[in-house]
Parts: C-alpha cells; structure tokens; sequence
C-alpha cells in the first residue's frame, strides 16, 4: 500500500469503513487512519497531521463533505494518533472530538503534550507539525463504557491504559472489528508479524497484559491497527494476544538483560538502535529511531517497577 492510498475494509464481514496510509514519518504501511461512513461520519484518529491534505482527500474520496463529518474520535492524545485532530476540526465545522477524558486538556492546550513528544521523539520531530488547539466547546470527553452512536455502526469505548493511562480501544459490534490504538501492538502487514510499543513515559508491562484480557474479551474477528491497517483475525483471537504477549514479556526481558551486562542506559539505547531488524520494511533511519524510543519506554518502566 502507497502513501496516500484509501482502501475499503474487505476483512471479516466489515462495511461502510476504509482506511488511509498517512505516509507517517514519510514511511509506507506505518501509519493508518480510518473513516466510518455511517449516518454521522466518523474518522478514528488522525495521524501526526504532518500529511493533513490526505486526509482531506481521503474523506473527499470517500465521499463525505466538509459539513457532513460529526466525529472525530481519538484512541489517546499521543502526537501520532491526535496531531492532526485540531485541522480537522477547523475544516469541518460540524464535527467534535471525542477524546478519553484523561487527556481532553491536551486536545485544548497541547503545549505540554508537544514538549513531552519533543522530548521523547528526539530528531524525530523534523517529521511533526505543530497542533492547533481544539476550542473546549468541541471537545467531547469519554470514558470506559461510553457509546458513540453514528447510525449503522456504535464505537463503544474500552480503556486500556498499558500504552498510555489515557488510551481507550473502540469497539464497532456492527463490523465485529476493534480500533485497537496502540494495545495489541504493530502489525507490519509485508512480513506479517507483530512488533512492540513500548514508548516512555508511561508503558507498564502489566497493564499491557491486563489490555490484552480486555481485547480477548471483546473477541472481534478484525483488529484494525492504526500501525498499520486490519487484520483478520477471525476465530484466533485468543492465539494472536498470546502471540503479542510473548513478544513483549520477551522485549522487556531483552532490555533489562542488556542493562545488567552494560549498566549504561545510554548504551543500551544504543545496543538497540544498531540491532534494529526492520531496516527492510520501515528503511534504517525509521528503525532505529523506533527501537530507541521503545527501548526508553522500558528502562523507564523498570525503574518504575523497581
């Protein structure tokens, strides 16, 4: 898939939804943002807003105008999955932001949340925009168990705050599919595995674990990743959790080991970047930026553990 293509969702018995390759961190199959063609039109999430107009064209693809979009409906605040919700809001005049309560402030004032993702992200910045602040009275906050109602199809919103304490999954009943942020980890789509997320400054092994109950629960037969796109998951839900599972009780035992050996946190950090392996798929400056910030996000969890 392209930068900048828009696809229906053909997987499972999933209707009225299509999803965009957003071309985030100007790689192919990394970042995806989704669009609900119901009775209220709803995008799911928005993408650093570094590649705003393809969203546009996207919606105009799909054929939803300017006045028709009513939700735009955020998994959590963090940069690359709500960066671009305040353009969006400012073009289509009739749609609010349903964001997890938690993080609803940095939708209106999202000072601190740059600075944070600066901080985190390093050079990786250059492939960020600056985001428009969302007026409060756009802002509708949401919390677990809380429904979107947009016509065919309902977003029921789940918590799941392994990633981040402010990050929800949404389930779609209509579409037997869960929007599942950052919770069940990246799907890269050309090799078919699954990869971990682990970024600072929140990451808790355990509550990851716990999210990962929560999707087993919903039992969907789609799992759409906005890094990157759906998957079918069908009657192996409970096979591709396990499956994460381990990836990532093995990643977080990876990172402490090396910091036993190496006792530098800055060496680990880099351990990590040079032995990144998706140089082939997301290209090497991608990779081992991805593997730096993950490798951060869990020493900053062991000390917290510790």
């Amino acid at each position: 898939m392209a930068i900048g293509d828009v696809r229906e969702v053909t997987a499972g018995d999933c209707s009225d939804l299509y999803y965009l390759d957003t071309g985030m961190y100007d790689t192919s199959e990394y970042g995806a943002v989704y669009v609900l063609d119901d009775d209220r039109p709803a995008v799911v999430d928005t993408g650093i807003g570094t590649n705003y107009d393809l969203l546009r064209d996207a919606l105009d693809e799909v054929g939803i105008a300017q006045d028709d979009l009513e939700v735009i409906a955020l998994t959590h605040v963090h940069l690359d999955h709500a960066g671009g919700a305040g353009f969006l809001a400012a073009d289509y005049p009739n749609a609010d932001v349903y964001v997890p309560a938690l993080g609803a402030d940095h939708m209106a004032d999202p000072s601190r949340l740059v600075a944070g993702t600066k901080n985190a992200v390093g050079e990786q910045w250059e492939y960020y925009v600056e985001p428009e602040p969302i007026p409060e009275e756009r802002i509708v906050e949401i919390e677990d168990g809380d429904t979107i109602d947009l016509g065919t199809h309902d977003l029921r919103a789940h918590e799941a705050p392994g990633h981040a304490p402010h990050q929800v999954v949404f389930e779609d009943l209509a579409n037997d599919a869960v929007f599942v942020a950052d919770a069940a980890g990246i799907w890269v789509p050309e090799t078919e595995q699954i990869r971990e997320t682990s970024p600072p400054s929140n990451f808790d092994l355990e509550q990851c674990l716990a999210d990962l109950e929560t999707l087993a629960e919903l039992d969907p037969n789609v799992f759409c990743y906005p890094h990157f796109g759906p998957r079918y998951i069908g009657d192996d839900v409970e096979g591709a959790l396990e499956e994460y599972a381990t990836v990532l009780e093995e990643w977080v035992d990876a990172v402490a080991a090396k910091r036993r050996e190496l006792a530098d946190d800055e060496t680990v950090v880099d351990h990590f970047a040079e032995a990144a392996e998706m140089d082939d798929v997301w290209g090497e400056e991608k990779s081992s930026a991805e593997a730096r910030l993950n490798t951060r996000g869990v020493l900053g969890y062991l000390d917290h553990r510790e």
